[in-house]
């Protein structure tokens, strides 16, 4: 597989560079960030620590796409819109895990998956989805009788909050109980809690990868479903598994559930 990645230089890109490299079955044809990059013109591999592979960081996406068969996206919406723009022109499969995206984002990604296949995961993390499956299950099986509260803890620099991962989990539990409403923040005399209320809230400091606990609140007991991320490289691998599976397959829309099988 050829493999283009943007958002090289930051964290995700860095760490997809490297699960990439080290597979026997993927070359790495393309690497670009944004124009104020100012490692513009070094080498990705160099970047990475894993040593000169021959490919150079460039703004321009147009050149950076050229021979791929895959892209993996880990930037910010703001430079999504050229991007897969130009994966389209190009009919190259996109691999996403930007999050923040607003409603004239989610049209661009629709847009693109009439050309391209197009994977999204705010989570590219195989643990995610199932817990997203168990957390579905669990509230339709408790009922109305459990509240349901999320809490996302990442590190200090995470630019969005709720993560993308949490609004994720609270859209698996609306599947099961519509009537569920999202409460992002309680301050002052709110008043009791009403049934249809789910919490969803953001803490935020030091260097957490990401752990997001789903708990299920009921009278004389409570469950508390949870996924802890202790290693940033889980999302490049499930990320590149994503572009191995998108590869080839129709335009559309796919998920992690579709990477799974499931």
């Amino acid at each position: 597989m050829k493999l283009a990645i943007f958002g090289a230089t930051g964290r995700m890109g860095q760490a997809v560079t490297r699960i990439a490299h080290e597979a026997e079955d993927i070359q790495i044809v393309g690497a670009m960030s944004g124009a104020d990059d100012p490692h513009l013109g070094r080498d990705i591999g160099e970047l990475a620590g894993v040593g000169t592979i021959g490919v150079e960081l460039s703004a321009d996406i147009a050149s950076g796409l050229l021979g791929a068969e895959a892209l993996i996206d880990f930037s910010s919406p703001q430079a999504t819109e050229e991007l897969f723009a130009q994966a389209q022109r190009a009919g190259v499969a996109v691999v996403s895990g930007t999050t923040g995206m607003d409603d004239a984002g989610w049209a661009m990604i629709d847009q693109a998956a009439q050309k391209v296949p197009v994977v999204w995961a705010a989570n590219m993390s195989r643990g995610v989805q199932v817990l997203a499956e168990v957390v579905r299950h669990a509230v339709e099986r408790l009922g109305l009788e459990f509240d349901v509260e999320i809490v996302d803890v990442h590190h200090r620099k995470k630019v969005d909050s709720p993560s993308g991962t949490a609004i994720r989990l609270a859209e698996a539990a609306q599947e099961v109980r519509p009537d569920l409403k999202e409460v992002r923040g309680r301050d002052g005399i709110v008043g009791a809690r009403s049934t249809d209320e789910m919490g969803i809230f953001g803490v935020r400091g030091g260097d957490v990868i990401g752990d997001h606990t789903v708990h299920l609140l009921g009278n004389g007991e409570r469950l508390e479903l949870t996924h802890r991320a202790t290693d940033r490289s889980l999302f490049a691998r499930g990320a590149v598994s994503a572009a191995r599976f998108a590869v080839g397959k129709p335009p559309g829309r796919y998920t992690i559930a579709d990477v799974l099988g499931g």
